[in-house]
């Protein structure tokens, strides 16, 4: 059944291929600009859509909403733009590729934390999985890179996008906005492998099935419902954008 879901989502793909230039700019704008505003939703922030499309387009203030919500607004789009160069210049995912996007999440927020890994024990509320200790988190990313160098080429690209999403959250190994790093990171692979951006939503039930399926991967090892997650927001995202294209 992967296999078939996974050749499902090359062929969206081929399709997307054939209608790129029609309105693409105005398009990938616009689910630009719902990308950060679903990915913040699911961190908490109470921006709407139409607020976050203010802010990011109008440079306008939100009576009633705080700076940092308005900042990470502002952040997030810096951040998919950068993913997006490093896409288009086919650079290598490093750790300071890592670093530099998790600076772009956090500037103007948390400078002193942005850009570095925690040197704090942390606990995610409401999870039963615990994050390895800070004097274990270079480590284990280090293995993470490792990991990905050894499959990049050979897994499927959105299993190695899901795979890298589960893996650096499951480390939490910044003290904010590993969440939000995880899903650039997650949209990084994708955009060098051809996909587009994938839309993660932040209601209740789609954050409920979100976290539920990472603590079945970070709490039972079992990480095929994370990656059946993943691959149907990035199916639902690519019949949208082939729908509007059109």
């Amino acid at each position: 059944m992967l296999t078939d879901d996974l050749q499902y989502l090359d062929g969206l793909k081929e399709q997307l291929n054939s209608l790129r230039g029609l309105n693409s700019g105005k398009v990938a704008k616009a689910f630009d600009i719902e990308y950060t505003y679903e990915s913040n939703k699911i961190e908490g922030n109470t921006l709407t859509l139409q607020e976050t499309a203010l802010v990011i387009e109008k440079g306008l203030t939100i009576g009633g909403k705080s700076l940092n919500e308005h900042l990470e607004a502002i952040n997030h789009t810096f951040a998919i733009d950068y993913i997006k160069d490093i896409a288009k210049n086919n650079e290598a995912i490093t750790e300071r590729v890592l670093f530099d996007i998790h600076k772009l999440i956090l500037q103007g927020i948390d400078n002193g934390n942005a850009g570095r890994y925690r040197n704090v024990p942390v606990l995610i509320s409401g999870a039963r999985h615990i994050p390895p200790q800070p004097y274990l988190v270079q480590k284990k990313m280090e293995s993470m890179f490792i990991w990905y160098a050894e499959n990049n080429g050979s897994l499927h690209p959105v299993v190695l996008a899901a795979e890298m999403h589960e893996r650096l959250v499951s480390v939490h190994p910044f003290i904010d906005g590993n969440g939000r790093t995880a899903r650039l990171l997650m949209n990084l692979i994708l955009l060098q492998n051809g996909f587009p951006i994938a839309i993660l939503k932040g209601d209740a039930e789609s954050r409920l099935k979100y976290y539920t399926a990472l603590e079945t991967a970070q709490v039972y090892g079992d990480k095929t419902p994370f990656i059946y997650f993943i691959i149907e927001n990035i199916k639902n995202t690519m019949q949208r954008i082939i729908a509007i294209v059109r």
